[in-house]
């Protein structure tokens, strides 16, 4: 498009560009003015004597996260310093020998939903906030969900079975090239609402679509919204929130009559002795269950149940489905023997099962688990981990001494730490049976701890302690019955050069445009 100067010097134009100006000249003085609210620390990415020193920091940040958070890590191993970031809150971040400290604080200093809702703005950019501050249905992906993933394994493989023979090539001549990203996405979005939502609508196209830009929507608003100081968030909000309007609509209209239908039923059936054994077994009937048995009605709404479940949506489906596009970018750029381990430990898994899909031929995998625990390990999507911001009044200080105080955010490291030579030799090499091995003789605790649900100071991919990622063990088993099914039933062309993540801001994506080439084993 030619750039008009005329249509640049017109007074209407002239007027938005100064309100614009003027727009930006208060945020840098709102930021300015809150820096003395920052403890004394050491600003990583600042230079010495200059002016706006965090502003700068921040842009010189975004543009290499990777070395910023590293300098955190590195520079600073014995205190904590500023690790301010484009788009967010200026993070203090503590060095390794406190994160434990970290994670022990009680949710009245320290508090993980309070950062979310700043994080990503969900005063603003969810539709309605309430879900958010009331998050009831979190017991239940704790709770339920969690009791009742292994009953759930020939569930998920059915839908993984379904999706994956739906969409990927069925060619078992030639290799086909395929986006990886898009083919994951698809999936493991449909497994996730298997569960979710249960059958047909985790097969309406519209269901995911809706949900996946959605999941995008919060994000991108919210960084445009961290922009403008808190005063103008409402004037801004109504106009970067209207792709988010616009995708929660979609997904409301889809799932609405589901929602009032299972309802009915619900009390139609209340007094029927059998009606547990006929009950859906999926997230959307046990949030259900959980409104009857609150006193809050809000919580039973049609449109309340519905949010949960988009609200599950955005949780789950791009932390899932770059997850799996990671690991088959780790396998077709890894050692083909790779490869043919994992097929060999799955085939003999799933003999011993009587060829049979459950959560005993799941358990008898160590190499898969080990091998997405490992490609997790590389590709975390978070650079920092356990964020918090300190909502106690008079502040919080650290075991070094350092106060913080209310509404400062805070966070221990998370990519330096999994790429720590001393933790993890040779960390930028991809050794997907790192986790499994020696666990010949160990006990089933020892055996859990290295696995790819379980959380450590070490392996903070999930989050760490008590609000570590709720899903994360449904997450474990999805993942791996994807990538077991893909790896049964495809070959994949060895890649000389693994396709390279891209940074955004404080997170890591895999690359979404990237392709790799499959091809259809014969039966």
């Amino acid at each position: 498009m030619i750039l008009d100067i005329q249509n640049l010097e017109r007074p209407s134009t002239l007027a938005v560009v100064g309100a614009l100006l003027f727009v930006y000249l208060i945020w840098v003085v709102y930021v300015t003015v809150r820096q003395p609210k920052l403890p004394d620390l050491p600003v990583v990415g600042a230079r010495p004597g200059e002016w706006f020193s965090l502003l700068r920091a921040r842009y010189r940040n975004a543009v290499d996260m990777k070395t910023a958070t590293q300098a955190a890590y590195n520079q600073y191993r014995e205190r904590a310093c500023i690790l301010p970031m484009m788009g967010g809150q200026n993070l203090v971040h503590l060095p390794f020998n406190e994160f434990q400290w970290l994670v022990d604080q009680p949710d009245a200093d320290l508090d993980n939903i309070a950062q979310l809702m700043d994080a990503f703005m969900f005063d603003y950019t969810i539709m309605d906030p309430k879900l958010t501050h009331l998050p009831i249905h979190i017991s239940v992906l704790t709770g339920r969900l969690t009791r009742e993933v292994g009953n759930l394994v020939p569930d998920i493989m059915d839908e993984v079975k379904h999706s994956v023979d739906s969409y990927w090539p069925m060619d078992t001549e030639n290799y086909t090239t395929v986006c990886a990203y898009d083919l994951m996405l698809r999936v493991t979005g449909q497994a996730i609402n298997r569960i979710f939502i249960g059958l047909p609508l985790c097969r309406n196209p519209g269901v995911l679509d809706a949900a996946t830009a959605f999941s995008l929507d919060v994000p991108i608003a919210a960084t445009v919204l961290h922009f403008f100081p808190k005063f103008l968030r409402p004037i801004v909000a109504p106009i970067a929130t209207l792709p988010n309007r616009i995708h929660t609509n979609r997904f409301y209209k889809i799932v609405r009559p589901l929602v009032r239908q299972r309802l009915q039923e619900y009390e139609k059936y209340s007094n029927d002795p059998d009606r547990k054994s006929k009950e859906p077994k999926d997230l959307l009937q046990w949030c259900m269950k959980q409104s009857k048995e609150v006193s809050d009605p809000y919580h039973g709404k049609v449109d309340t149940l519905v949010g949960r479940m988009m609200l599950n949506n955005f949780n789950s489906i791009h932390a899932s489905s770059f997850a799996a596009t990671q690991a088959i970018f780790d396998l077709a750029a890894g050692k083909p023997e790779y490869i043919d381990e994992l097929r060999d430990e799955i085939t003999q898994a799933l003999s011993d099962q009587g060829d049979e899909w459950n959560k005993r031929a799941l358990a008898a995998m160590p190499k898969l688990d080990s091998m997405m625990r490992e490609s997790a390990r590389l590709n975390s999507m978070i650079v920092t981990a356990t964020n918090r911001m300190v909502v106690n009044p008079k502040g919080i200080t650290t075991p070094s001494g350092v106060h913080l105080p209310y509404g400062t955010m805070v966070g221990g490291p998370s990519y330096a730490v999994m790429h720590d030579p001393v933790l993890y030799p040779e960390p930028e090499e991809f050794k997907p049976f790192r986790f499994a091995e020696n666990l010949e003789g160990q006990s089933h605790l020892q055996r859990a701890r290295q696995s790819l649900a379980t959380t450590s100071l070490e392996f903070p991919a999930f989050g760490h302690g008590r609000h570590a990622c709720a899903g994360r063990f449904f997450a474990s088993t999805m993942l791996r019955l994807v990538l077991a099914y893909v790896l049964l039933n495809y070959d994949i062309e060895k890649q000389d050069k693994r396709a390279e993540n891209i940074w955004f801001g404080a997170n890591r994506t895999p690359s979404l445009k990237a392709t790799i080439r499959i091809k259809r084993k014969r039966v």
